[in-house]
This record gives C-alpha cells, structure tokens and sequence, in this order.
C-alpha cells in the first residue's frame, strides 16, 4: 500500500519488497536488511531506490532518500502510455501494452507498483523470463523510459504523422466513460442468511398435553361412555 513521502512535492512511496540478510562473523551471524522501494507522484515521475540497515524502518527510510536522486520522467497519454513497449534488464523482460480507459491496471504486484506511482491508471502488462523483484523493476522502468510521443517523433524524422491508434482509442474511451458512470451501479448479490423470508405467519405455539391415560385390566378395551348415569330412585 502507497503511503505518503513527502506533503510539499506530493511523492508517494512503496515498499516492493523487504529481505532480510546475515553474515558470518567470528562471535555468530550478524543480521541486516535491505529493502527495494518505488516512489512516485503520480503525475509522470517515478523512481527506484535501495537501502540496507539493521532495521527495517531505517531501510526504507535509505531506500527513499536514494529513489528521489533517481527519479525520471514517463510520457503518458491519459492514463495509459502512447505505445506498446518492451524494457528489458538482465534475464527480465517486460512488456506494457496500452489499454482503453475502464480496463485499470492488468500486472502483477511488481509491475503495479511501479506503474501506479507512475501515474498510470490503464495498462496491460506480461513478464517474461527472470521474476527477480529488482531485475523485474528495472526492465519495467526501462520500458517506460523507452516511450515516445508522436509529435516528438515526428520531430525526430522531420515528418507529419497522423493520430496514432493509441490516441483513437483513448478518445473513444473517453466519450464512453462519462455515460457508463453516470448510469446506476448494477448492484452485487445481497446476503438473505439468517434474515426472515416474509413467509407464512409467526411460529406455532406448543402442543396440549393430551387426554388422560388409559387405563389396564379387562375394561382397558372399552369405550368410555360419553353419557352420564342416570340417578337412582329412591
């Protein structure tokens, strides 16, 4: 979970992972840790960091001081990125593909991280080869790094291009989005356990207790006589 950095420049931090190691020393084994922290903005900077202490806290404290010497500027169109692109480091590869606005951010929790304090908001991505959490985040920043606008490249070549199909869809995506939120909310399944069904009316109560009990010997067979005796004569 993002937490805030820093109030004045609106820098948020997150912590992608934190190890711990040990060295082998003459009186035992002497522990420390590292942690691997991504900050950002949200608005097109994002950066890595790196720090190792013998606390956690004062890890991440290193790690977020050593990011913002780090950060760098990320072209997004929207909330996605103008172009499909492939940043590799190491045995890590990393592929962002753009995505219409609604779709959100299709990653894993590496990948996310870094694409979040970047300012992204819709963007589908696919890891190949190492799943190093470090190499992972590296070939990711170096794909955003590879991103270009059209107008610069078109700059770059000294040529006029037309809308790019990342545009078009983003400008559909962004006719769409207005109408669907504004409609209702399609509501979730609601919970009916230990909640009364309006069926029928209040429980009975309970039962009478019956007749008496019948009686044993010759007359048990019986049937009782439901007249009462007439009176003698006197």
């Amino acid at each position: 979970m993002a937490e805030m950095l820093d109030e004045s420049s609106s820098l948020e931090s997150v912590t992608i992972g934190v190890s711990r190691t040990s060295a082998t020393i003459k009186g035992g084994r002497r522990f420390s840790f590292n942690a691997l922290v991504v900050i950002g903005d949200r608005r097109g900077s994002v950066g890595l960091g790196y720090g190792k202490a013998k606390e956690v806290p004062s890890a991440i404290e290193k790690a977020q001081r050593d990011a913002k010497k780090r950060m760098q500027k990320v072209r997004l169109l929207g909330g996605t990125i103008p172009h499909q692109v492939t940043g590799r480091f190491g045995a890590a590869s990393v592929m962002l593909v753009p995505a219409p606005p609604g779709t959100g951010i299709v990653a894993g929790a590496t990948v996310r991280g870094v694409l979040e304090m970047a300012g992204l908001t819709d963007c589908v991505s696919k890891c190949y080869g190492s799943t190093n959490p470090q190499n992972t985040v590296k070939a990711t920043l170096a794909a955003l790094d590879l991103l270009r606008m059209r107008e610069e490249v078109a700059r770059l070549r000294g040529v006029t291009l037309d809308s790019s199909t990342t545009e078009e869809m983003v400008e559909r995506g962004s006719r769409l989005m207005p109408a669907i939120s504004s409609e209702k909310k399609i509501k979730g399944p609601v919970s009916t356990v230990a909640k009364p069904t309006g069926r029928g009316g209040p429980r009975g109560g309970r039962g009478g207790s019956g007749g008496p009990r019948g009686r044993r010997g010759p007359d048990a067979g019986a049937a009782p006589s439901s007249e009462a005796p007439a009176p003698a004569e006197s």
